[in-house]
C-alpha cells in the first residue's frame, strides 16, 4: 500500500518512513506545502500522514483545499499543536484521525492501520504482474513461481514495480519510494539494486529504458 507523508521535519519523516518500511508500505516523502497539496489531490495513496506546520502552504489549509476537491482518501494529522481547539479545526477541516508530536511509531502505525481498516482499503492479499507474484500479508515475491530471496529494500522495489506494471519509473522516484530520499548515492544504488534484481530473476524482468528509467513489462502474451 502507498503511504503519502508530508513532513518537514527530516529527522520525524526518516523514523516515520522506516516504521512504514518495515511494515511493507510504499512511502513517498515530501517537505513542501504546495508540492503536498498537488500531489495529495491525485489520489494515487491509500491513506496520507500531514504535519500542519509545512513550509509555503500550511497542512490545515491543504486538507480544506483536498476536502472541498472531493479527495476522499484517509488522513492522519500530525501536530505539534496539541490544544483541543486545534484539534477540532482539524477534524472540521477533513481530518480522519489526530495525533500530536512527540507520539510513539507504534501507536502510528496502529492509528494508520485502523484508518486503512475503515476506509475499506485494507490490502489485496495477492498481486501478479508480468511474471511476478506479490503476497503483501506474508511479505513474499515470487518470480515463474519460484520465491525470491530479498533483502527490505529489494523487497520495496519489486513491490514498486508491481504496484505500476508498465509504467516507466526514474531513478530518482525510485529511491525516493524505495529509500526515502533521491540524492545522487540513493539514485546510483538503484542501478545497483536493479542489477541484483535481475540475477535473482531473468535479464529481461526489469527493462531499461535509456535515457528514462525502468519498467516492469505488462502481461506478456
Amino acid at each position: 500500500m502507498k503511504i503519502l507523508l508530508a513532513e518537514d521535519d527530516a529527522n520525524i519523516a526518516s523514523l516515520v518512513t522506516d516504521k512504514l518500511h518495515r511494515e511493507g508500505y510504499l512511502v513517498e516523502v515530501l517537505a513542501n506545502g504546495p508540492d503536498v497539496w498537488e500531489t495529495g489531490e491525485t489520489g494515487d495513496h491509500d491513506a496520507i500522514i500531514l504535519d500542519l506546520g509545512l513550509p509555503g502552504m500550511d497542512g490545515l489549509s491543504i486538507l480544506k483545499r483536498w476536502r472541498e476537491a472531493g479527495l476522499d482518501t484517509p488522513i492522519l494529522v500530525l501536530t505539534a499543536r496539541g490544544s483541543w481547539m486545534e484539534r477540532v479545526d482539524g477534524f472540521d477541516a477533513g481530518a480522519d484521525d489526530y495525533l500530536p508530536k512527540p507520539f510513539r511509531g507504534e501507536e502510528l502505525l496502529a492509528r494508520l492501520r485502523a484508518l486503512l481498516r475503515r476506509s475499506g482499503r485494507t490490502p489485496s492479499r495477492v498481486k501478479a504482474a508480468d511474471r511476478f507474484t506479490l503476497d503483501e500479508q506474508a511479505r513474499r515475491i515470487t518470480f515463474d513461481g519460484r520465491e525470491l530471496d530479498l533483502s527490505p529494500l529489494e523487497y520495496r522495489m519489486l513491490s514498486v514495480f508491481i504496484e505500476r506494471p508498465g509504467v516507466v519509473l526514474t531513478s530518482a522516484e525510485l529511491a525516493s519510494q524505495v529509500q526515502g530520499r533521491d540524492d545522487d548515492a540513493a539514485k546510483n544504488a538503484v542501478e545497483a539494486m536493479v542489477a541484483r534484481l535481475r540475477k535473482k530473476t531473468d535479464s529481461a524482468a526489469i527493462e531499461t529504458k535509456r535515457g528514462f528509467g525502468y519498467v516492469l513489462p505488462e502481461k506478456r502474451p
